[in-house]
């Protein structure tokens, strides 16, 4: 065993599972590819207070999870805990909202750390894919991306998540509404921490996974009941735009982000196979995140899906996808000769993309045919001495057992055929 572990709270990414990761990623970013999505990459960390402004420093990410450090220059940077922030940054640095075609849309895929208590589903770093549309407020927009998001699960083979929906409000109603909680939640029996958090952002005590929380929270008010006109407008347009599209979603009045920048639309997606750790994806509006960083007013909405979760999800419907062969052609040479015709066989196999692989090593029959059973090719070509003194190899069908003699030039033609 290596000296070395990997920290507590993350994972290696290793084969065979790491191609359903992969797969999981690409499901997610084809929609969005299909929908005017470009990619974009951000760097791991950035300034601190990138975060703190942005998503908020009464957040549990901001005061408990988030990853901070000063460097030897003495700047104080963060790995990032999430996606939305550093999107945002990006494209206000390029000036991407000056280009005269808004929305801004992109997408991202990455890795993000939270110092949190490992479990199941949860991890200090963990696998996001995301979407965000900047600057403009359209509930087209929103319901594009939950409609993006539903079709991505859905290619996948998943069927046993919710969608859950609800609206924040905006800064017109969320103050009246905000007052009215804080006044209830000052009513209970609630810790000091907690207490506190109600002063700061009370939405985030709705959020408060604790049993003993969430049993006096049944009275509270409702943000529905407070929202504005324009508000109610906006989110009865993004309901009704996802309900013509054939979206399934429940209406969930109690529904909060974990993140200050929301506004107005917000959504989840739980699996209810997944236990405490339900959350799949989720997302929402964040008309005002702009301008908390600096940047000039750039009504917003987007989603990050987990990726992590998402195989857990599938794993718990015992969807197994259909993964493209890691090997579909293994050549075993057998001598010199052999291992110099046979290498340039491989190497046009895959110039013509078919995914074939070299017994490397001084290895006898025996063992190169282990080998090739563990690459998991379908076909295994053999060659020795005698096979090509007569001009031919054998290709070995590796499912049915038949053996074959073809001619050393037609082998790649042969293959290309069968392989389709």
């Amino acid at each position: 065993m290596s000296t070395f572990q990997a920290p507590k709270g993350t994972y290696d990414l290793i084969p065979p599972r790491s191609a359903k990761f992969l797969a999981v990623r690409e499901a997610i970013a084809a929609p969005l590819r299909n929908s005017g999505y470009g990619y974009v990459e951000t760097p791991g960390f950035e300034d601190v207070n990138l975060f703190a402004r942005g998503v908020g420093e009464s957040t549990d990410i901001v005061s408990k999870e988030m990853y901070a450090f000063e460097t030897k220059g003495g700047d104080r940077l963060a790995l990032r805990p999430e996606g939305t922030a550093s999107v945002l940054r990006a494209a206000l640095e390029a000036n991407l909202h000056k280009q005269g075609n808004l929305p801004v849309k992109l997408w991202y895929s990455g890795s993000y750390y939270r110092y949190e208590r490992p479990q199941a589903g949860r991890y200090r770093h963990f696998s996001q894919v995301g979407a965000e549309a900047i600057g403009a407020e359209d509930p087209a927009l929103d319901a594009e991306l939950i409609i993006l998001a539903d079709q991505a699960y859905r290619s996948l083979g998943l069927r046993d998540f919710r969608i859950l929906l609800n609206s924040l409000g905006d800064k017109e109603c969320r103050p009246v509404y905000r007052e009215a909680l804080q006044n209830f939640l000052r009513g209970l029996d609630l810790d000091e921490d907690t207490l506190r958090r109600a002063d700061i952002n009370p939405l985030r005590v709705l959020d408060d996974k604790r049993e003993a929380v969430q049993k006096q929270l049944g009275d509270a008010p409702l943000l529905r009941d407070y929202l504005c006109d324009a508000c109610k407008a906006y989110h009865e347009e993004v309901r009704e735009l996802i309900t013509a599209a054939g979206v399934v979603f429940e209406d969930d009045p109690k529904l909060v982000r974990g993140l200050d920048y929301y506004t107005r639309t917000t959504f989840e997606f739980v699996h209810d196979g997944l236990g405490s750790q339900s959350a799949v994806g989720g997302g929402g509006r964040y008309d005002g995140l702009s301008e908390m960083i600096g940047g000039p007013a750039l009504p917003s909405v987007g989603w990050a899906l987990g990726v992590d979760r998402t195989v857990l999800a599938l794993e718990a419907e015992g969807v197994e996808l259909e993964l493209p062969a890691a090997t579909s052609v293994f050549a075993v040479p057998l001598g010199d000769e052999a291992r110099r015709i046979l290498f340039a066989k491989v190497t046009e196999l895959r110039k013509l993309g078919v995914a074939a692989d070299f017994c490397y090593g001084a290895k006898g029959l025996k063992g190169a045919m282990k080998s090739a059973n563990r690459s998991g090719a379908r076909y295994t070509i053999v060659a020795g001495e005698r096979d090509l003194a007569e001009g031919v190899v054998q290709l070995k069908d590796m499912e049915s057992g038949e053996q074959t003699a073809i001619g050393v030039n037609e082998i790649v033609a042969e293959l290309e055929s069968k392989l389709g």
